[in-house]
Order: C-alpha cells, then sequence, then structure tokens
C-alpha cells in the first residue's frame, strides 16, 4: 500500500479520546490520553517515514471498501489484494455501560479475520510521543509489546506474530487476530475475548 494520504476518513471514539482512520486501514491520527493530547499517530500531517501510523499493509493491495456497523462508531473496512484475497479490519473504541457507570476506557481495538484466501500484510505499528519528536523505548513480551515515552506508555496486547510486528516483517493471515491499544496493564482476561466482549458490549 503506497497510496497518498486521503481526506476520506472514518472517526472513532468514545467520548474520552478519538481517532481517524482511512479507507485502507491506516490509523492517521490519534491524540492521547484526551482529545488534545499528544498526537501519538499523526500521520494525517506528516506522511513521510517520520511520521506515526498503524497500518494493515495487504500485499498487492488494489481496493477498499469501509463502512460503519449501522448506529455505531464501529468501523469496518475490508481490504483486497489483486487476486481477490482479502482481510477486514474492525475499529473500535470501547463504550458501553457497565456496573452502574458508562465505561469508556482509553483503549483502541482493532480486529482482523480473513475474508477469502491467504492474504499476506505487513503491520506498521509506529508510535511517536512528545509531539512527533520522541521515539519510544520497545520492550516485548510473549503476547504485548509497550511503547515507553517520555511521559506516556502505551501497551498492544495481541494474539497475533510479535516479532513479525516488531520487524515489518509480512505473514500470511490465516486466522481471527485482535489488538488491544490502551495503558500499559494486563488484561482481565484472554486477548480474543476481550476484544470480542468490548465489540459486542459497544454495538
Amino acid at each position: 500500500m503506497t497510496t497518498p494520504n486521503s481526506l476520506q476518513l472514518g472517526m472513532i471514539g468514545n467520548c474520552a479520546y478519538s481517532a481517524l482512520i482511512d479507507r485502507e486501514a491506516r490509523l492517521m491520527w490519534c491524540c492521547l490520553p484526551r482529545f488534545d493530547g499528544d498526537p501519538v499517530f499523526n500521520a494525517l500531517l506528516d506522511p513521510s517515514e517520520n511520521g506515526s501510523l498503524w497500518a494493515f499493509e495487504l500485499e498487492d493491495f488494489e481496493r477498499s471498501e469501509q463502512e460503519y456497523e449501522p448506529n455505531t462508531a464501529v468501523l469496518r473496512t475490508r481490504l483486497y489484494d489483486k487476486r481477490g484475497q482479502g482481510i477486514e479490519v474492525t475499529d473500535f473504541a470501547p463504550r458501553f455501560w457497565s456496573r452502574g457507570r458508562t465505561f469508556r476506557p482509553l483503549t483502541l481495538v482493532r480486529r482482523v479475520k480473513v475474508l477469502q484466501g491467504s492474504p499476506r500484510m505487513t503491520v506498521k505499528l509506529r508510535p511517536r510521543f512528545d509531539w512527533g519528536r520522541a521515539k519510544p523505548q520497545v520492550t516485548q513480551g510473549s503476547t504485548h509489546i509497550r511503547y515507553m515515552g517520555p511521559a506516556m506508555t502505551l501497551r498492544v496486547n495481541c494474539d497475533a506474530p510479535i516479532s513479525y510486528i516488531l520487524s515489518e516483517t509480512a505473514f500470511v493471515v490465516d486466522r481471527p487476530m485482535n489488538f488491544i491499544m490502551g495503558p500499559d496493564e494486563t488484561l482481565a482476561s484472554g486477548i480474543e475475548d476481550t476484544a470480542r466482549l468490548f465489540e459486542q458490549e459497544t454495538v
């Protein structure tokens, strides 16, 4: 995927933060921990290699489709390659009623599933801190990656191959994959279970 930036953007959010995602499922803009916070993803304004984004780049990408789940802020983007193979990326910020209050964590969920064939994709996960000036210190566990900045640490829990993500190496998408980005905290339950529950409750 080497297409230029587009202003055809979908917005997700939960009244705690928001994010802008283009028609190729690239996370182009997101400020944390508030709407006026540090733009940890800023490729909307800086499309160069110095910019920060979160992309699922499909090998031999040809076309895409994007729509919201009706009456929700859950965004679904479908990417197809030149052989007709494809994936669907579901993006949302959890927001639902829980324990007598509105639950709206600083959490972004990205779910990837195969639509057809055995497509290959590259995950580019490149947050930056201090208004784009600071590259994070990166550490990893068996199912998470930590991005540490001067004033904030983000943790991405995922059930995708960590080594391929860190090296930005293409791999075959042969099963559903879940990515949950938020504060540097462990999840109360499994990654897939948490992502599924958050989506069900948000929808």
